[in-house]
């Protein structure tokens, strides 16, 4: 199996520009005989769809251009924003087109649903942004986490400050934190979560995406 992933834009440490996946995915997708296809631009795109069987849309720190969904921005826009917009929507697009499954993480659920007509919030006050703290979330029965987890509720790490205000038409919310942040949604071949489950080495999530995926091919 092939899976695209988008990589992103970053410094490093003597300055010098970069695209990037975290290492936590090549360590996950190894383990589950999964080959990562990294896309940094629009180029042959075509042909990545072709090639791949499914799409992960990663996080990043570079927040979504409100314009997107219709606001004015209430902070300075980072200088890369437009071209991760865009490489981001032309992927959600092309994929989506041909019915392939699309795995959302953190800015990737902000990204399907601001593509697919949703809305964000720019900044949840006193949100924290730590790796390693966990909050409870609930899922919704008859959904892909509830399937993946069998449980209605776990714990998650939170590492955003943005989150889906107005939901895509057509989206399910499949999980909620307790204080009504959206954590979850799908509609389709697309699954999408506000979390990192790749910092809580969540096997049990990416091989149950993967899974599908499989299940689906035969």
């Amino acid at each position: 199996m092939i899976l695209a992933i988008t990589e992103r834009y970053g410094l490093s440490e003597k300055g010098t520009e970069k695209y990037y996946i975290d290492k936590e995915f090549k360590d996950i997708f190894e383990k589950l005989n999964v080959l990562l296809f990294p896309v940094s631009s629009l180029t042959n795109l075509e042909e990545v769809v072709d090639i791949c069987d499914g799409l992960i849309v990663i996080g990043s720190a570079i927040d979504i251009n409100p314009k997107n969904y219709g606001e004015q921005p209430i902070k300075e826009i980072h200088k890369m924003t437009e071209e991760i917009d865009t490489l981001d929507f032309a992927m959600i697009k092309k994929f989506n087109d041909v019915n392939k499954p699309i795995l959302g993480i953190c800015r990737g659920i902000q990204a399907i649903n601001v593509f697919f007509g949703g809305s964000l919030y720019q900044d949840i006050p006193n949100h924290k942004l730590l790796r390693n703290e966990r909050h409870n979330v609930k899922f919704e029965k008859d959904s892909f986490l509830y399937d993946c987890y069998k449980t209605e509720q776990m714990q998650i790490n939170s590492l955003h400050h943005q989150a889906i205000k107005t939901v895509a038409k057509g989206f399910k919310v499949v999980a909620k934190s307790e204080d009504g942040i959206v954590e979850g949604i799908e509609n389709k071949n697309i699954i999408a979560v506000q979390w990192h489950p790749e910092y809580m080495n969540d096997m049990k999530f990416f091989e149950y995406f993967v899974n599908k995926i499989s299940n689906k091919d035969h």
